[in-house]
């Protein structure tokens, strides 16, 4: 059994991480909802282009209007955007991601190439021998369309110049504070069949419109201009669902870590007391035996 001062120090270092651990939840509590502001308010404007490139890609012709509206007679290979996270202590959040990723992509029938956005998709990918033609790491902790729009335009290029027949959109999907769902998109070419191509697609308007509208200065201007937009915007999205459900998964496993690091120090706080009632009374006995040992040589 461990000496007193052993077990003091211990519950001393459990109390230390458990501090750590509490502001640590703290401050993902206050991320998170920061980051669902986000990306709730980004959703109207992802609803308003989806409505108008629906609209224009149900228009007869729909496969000369655009190259990216374009689905290719056979798929030779594929790019996957895999958005993860820069830092860990975010509980199952980076490991479930990657299986998901792995599952879906690691053996796929076409080779597949990552677009890691974020240090420990980075890092997971290369420890498993996948080929990662970009690494976007490093992002602001509140990332805008801006820094994210070269991603979008990285998968946009590569399609066009014929580097991949598809590209795929893989992120965590924000349920809940205590549900935070990998998902997979098809994010080039895009679909207007379903909402299968849409990030956040059940905010978007269920009715397809079918008047004939007249745009200025033309369909294939308008787009020219918001298709690649379009799919930065879903990369966007996604950046913004996976950072409200990376602060999520941090808060509840700072959270557990918290209740975890309590509860261990109340037992170690028992032991200490058993081990120093045990010194004590060990003391006591030495006292006793001494003072007999003394009267008996009187």
């Amino acid at each position: 059994m461990a000496n007193a001062r052993e077990v003091k120090k211990r519950i001393r270092s459990v109390k230390n991480i458990a501090q750590v651990t509490r502001a640590l939840q703290a401050v993902s509590a206050s991320r998170v909802r920061k980051a669902m502001e986000r990306m709730f308010h980004t959703r109207p404007y992802a609803n308003k282009a989806w409505n108008v490139l629906t609209h224009i890609a149900n228009q007869p012709g729909r496969e000369n209007l655009h190259p990216l509206l374009t689905t290719r007679d056979e798929v030779k290979s594929i790019i996957v955007v895999l958005v993860t996270s820069d830092r860990g202590l975010a509980g199952p959040y980076n490991t479930n991601i990657m299986r998901f990723a792995l599952e879906t992509f690691g053996k796929y029938e076409v080779p597949a190439r990552f677009i890691s956005v974020g240090r420990k998709g980075t890092e997971l990918l290369l420890r498993s021998g996948q080929n990662v033609m970009a690494d976007f790491s490093g992002l602001p902790a509140e990332p805008t369309f801006a820094d994210v729009s070269a991603i979008g335009r990285l998968a946009v290029e590569e399609y066009l110049a014929g580097g991949a027949d598809e590209v795929h959109l893989v992120y965590t999907d924000f349920v809940s504070m205590i549900r935070q769902d990998p998902t997979r998109k098809k994010l080039l070419p895009l679909e207007f069949r379903s909402a299968e191509g849409l990030v956040a697609s059940e905010y978007a308007a269920g009715g397809e419109s079918k008047a004939a509208y007249e745009y200025e200065p033309g369909e294939r201007e308008i787009l020219d201009e918001m298709v690649p937009r379009f799919t930065a915007l879903q990369v966007f999205q996604a950046m913004l669902e996976s950072l409200a459900s990376e602060h999520a998964a941090r808060m509840v496993a700072m959270r557990n870590a918290t209740e975890n690091a309590t509860e261990l120090a109340g037992i170690l706080q028992l032991e200490y007391n058993k081990v120093r009632q045990q010194a004590i009374t060990n003391e006591i006995l030495d006292i006793v035996g001494g003072a007999e040992a003394l009267a008996q040589s009187k």
